[in-house]
């Protein structure tokens, strides 16, 4: 499982949602759809409408991924941060019982009050 308590996700950028599925096809169960993808170096991030999955690759190839399923269901709060003059990136926080606090930083030009609607409309169902 991905250490969330050892930094965040970086410098997330929007990425085709075509892309986020590629990544995780595999991962999905029946009716699970991906919404929004995002992609920092090598990471990514996809937003589905049952979860969030983050997905770490690793080594040197990039073939070894670590992903993790973060439903919307565990989530007991969550805050959005948008972009300002001056601090060009915006977070969101997401808190997780029996996880803690995740945190993922995107870009100043990702739309972080559109990802805070999705969250809330399938976490606080």
């Amino acid at each position: 499982m991905i250490d969330f308590n050892n930094g965040a996700f970086f410098k997330l950028k929007q990425v085709n949602p075509q892309d986020g599925f590629n990544m995780v096809q595999g991962l999905l169960i029946q009716g699970e759809s991906v919404l929004s993808a995002y992609r920092g170096i090598r990471d990514y991030v996809i937003f589905t409408n049952k979860r969030v999955i983050s997905v770490n690759v690793q080594g040197v190839t990039g073939k070894k991924k670590d992903y993790t399923s973060l439903p919307y269901a565990k989530i007991s709060a969550f805050s959005v941060e948008t972009a300002g003059v001056l601090d060009l990136d915006a977070e969101l926080d997401l808190w997780f019982s029996g996880l803690g606090n995740v945190r993922f930083e995107f870009t100043g030009h990702s739309d972080v009050v559109q990802i805070g609607q999705l969250i809330a409309s399938y976490a606080l169902r």
